[in-house]
């Protein structure tokens, strides 16, 4: 299954999601791919949106492969093979402390007048553009998890199926519209797929914040 672009797979995802509409669910990106995306979703169904910050940690000397992640909180989820691309504890400290600046940034950047929607007894739907390894899906679960609420949702467009059953643990539910076996990176799936940029993500949650 190939995509056309972000809002095409949105469209489908807020159909598969379908039943949680009118239950004004906590709609949660994570940036920036997946903002646009979540947006179409939260205004099918009548949620409210927001991005939940996490960050990968990236391998020495190959920032495109991911170790890990850290969340706003400082959780680290680290992959089982971070050691043996390099990674000591002294790399991930700095990796962590690096990761953790940017979300601070990233937090007072996107939505500057406002503290993050609490997700407490909410149904809170996690939405990516795509999963490979799942270690930024993890570590968002992990800390909406932590933040206890009613029903947590992980729902993509694509992953490959390993990486789907490490995120099934952590979720309450999984939706995902397509599993192919032979995975190379999310891009592939998409026929157009543009980067995101900080202020396009800016503009979309300025406008969703109107609800509070």
């Amino acid at each position: 299954m190939v995509f056309a672009n972000r809002i095409a797979a949105a469209e489908q995802l807020a159909a598969a999601l379908s039943e949680y509409r009118d239950k004004h669910p906590l709609v949660l990106a994570i940036p920036r791919g997946a903002v646009p995306m979540a947006k179409v979703i939260a205004d099918e169904l009548n949620g409210e949106l927001d991005v939940v910050l996490v960050r990968k940690l990236r391998a020495p000397g190959n920032p495109e492969f991911a170790i890990g992640s850290v969340d706003e909180s400082g959780w680290v989820y680290l992959a089982d093979y971070a050691s043996q691309v390099g990674a000591d504890k002294e790399y991930i400290r700095n990796e962590v402390s690096t990761q953790l600046e940017t979300i601070r940034q990233r937090r007072s950047q996107y939505t500057p007048v406002r503290q993050p929607v609490d997700p407490a007894a909410r149904i809170v739907i996690v939405i990516d553009d795509g999963l490979a390894t799942g270690s930024t899906m993890l570590a968002a679960l992990h800390a909406l998890r932590a933040k206890q609420p009613a029903e947590l949702v992980c729902a993509v467009p694509v992953a490959p199926p390993d990486t789907l059953k490490k995120v099934r643990g952590n979720a309450d539910r999984v939706i995902c519209l397509s599993t192919p076996i032979n995975f190379g990176a999310v891009a592939q799936f998409y026929m157009d797929f543009p980067q995101v940029t900080d202020e396009e993500v800016i503009a979309i949650l300025a406008t969703s914040g109107q609800a509070h």
